[in-house]
């Protein structure tokens, strides 16, 4: 089992301790680093100031919002990341959801499964740099043929040779056609607000994708990363109380009360009573009701809480469930030291 770190991105103000944690990381042997963005901070700026600061963990998004970005800027901000690293660049993507996408961004939140897969292949034809690119769209028309345009648009290459033609995309997805594109198209998943115990599921969804007609990847060279709620600690009691407003959020508040797809993922986990009870107190403004609502057994679902004994032991049950990756947050050095016993 691999071990990642992940930062997340930022609050209200930039954190002040990363530095220190990425350095902890490499030195550990984490395999790498992932940065997320959401509409504040950015995906890829941390990665390439902490990146300078290391020399072999890897430097991923986790992830890039699609949206953010035309996918040929996206391959731009890539290629870049991936010189000034020596060819440690993971561009994870996502599609986020339709609040943020139509709320932040501006655009219609539409056909997202059709949208990730031209994305995907831009960004691969950049990657490639064999012809200038193009796409026929419908998302993504290159070069731009609108009743606006001058006519003097053209499909253009790099200019810059990408450092390599194959650097890994990652997708961030829950739902089981997300799951299954990102094993067809995709050299690994993000996993999110999932949990060993629907390997059974998840598995079979992965298999559809890697029995497709072209598929890039098999099991044996998939990457499957996933983020996980990881404490080592003699006292886990208030660690669940730290998780359960994160819990309450994902499971109750994020998008709208009939479109959750984080709530529909925490379903499938088999809580559907619960994500009820948490979403109504939610939504009524009754967020601290709705956090103590979430039970131990939900978070242990999700979540590895216990002492270095246990986790151990726990975490070998999400490598027999096929996970190559999992992604841990931490507070201090400390905690990322612990982590490196594990591996």
């Amino acid at each position: 089992m691999k071990f990642a770190l992940t930062l997340g991105y930022w609050g209200a103000q930039p954190p002040t301790n990363h530095a220190e944690l990425i350095r902890a990381a490499d030195e550990a042997g984490f395999d790498a680093v992932y940065t997320a963005e959401s509409w504040g901070s950015d995906a890829f700026t941390p990665l390439a100031w902490y990146g300078s600061q290391t020399k072999n963990i890897k430097l991923g998004t986790a992830i890039a919002q699609m949206s953010a970005r035309n996918p040929t800027s996206t391959a731009m901000h890539a290629l870049t990341l991936d010189h000034l690293s020596g060819g440690r660049a993971i561009l994870g993507l996502g599609v986020s959801g339709p609040q943020v996408v139509e709320g932040w961004y501006g655009e219609p939140f539409r056909r997202p499964l059709a949208r990730t897969r031209e994305y995907v292949d831009v960004v691969r034809q950049v990657l490639a740099r064999e012809a200038p690119v193009t796409s026929e769209g419908p998302a993504y028309t290159l070069p731009y043929p609108g009743e606006d345009a001058t006519g003097l648009g053209k499909a253009l290459k790099p200019i810059v040779h990408p450092l390599r033609a194959d650097l890994p995309i990652y997708l961030a997805a829950e739902g089981p056609k997300n799951i299954a594109l990102a094993a067809e198209i995709a050299d690994g998943w993000l996993g999110f607000l999932a949990s060993p115990r629907q390997a059974e599921q998840f598995n079979a969804w992965l298999d559809e994708g890697f029995a497709r007609p072209g598929a890039r990847r098999s099991r044996a060279d998939f990457e499957v990363a996933f983020q996980a709620m990881v404490h080592i600690t003699d006292e886990p009691e208030p660690v669940f109380d730290m998780y359960r407003p994160f819990v309450a959020l994902y499971a109750g508040g994020m998008g709208s009360e009939d479109t959750n797809f984080h709530a529909d993922a925490i379903r499938r986990l088999g809580f559907d009573d619960e994500v009820e009870k948490i979403t109504e107190l939610f939504r009524s403004g009754r967020k601290d009701e709705a956090a103590a609502a979430v039970p131990n057994e939900m978070i242990e679902a999700m979540a590895i809480i216990g002492n270095e004994e246990h986790v151990r032991s726990e975490v070998r049950k999400w490598e027999d469930a096929g996970i190559t990756t999992m992604c841990v947050t931490a507070g201090s050095v400390e905690e990322i030291q612990a982590f490196g016993r594990l591996t």
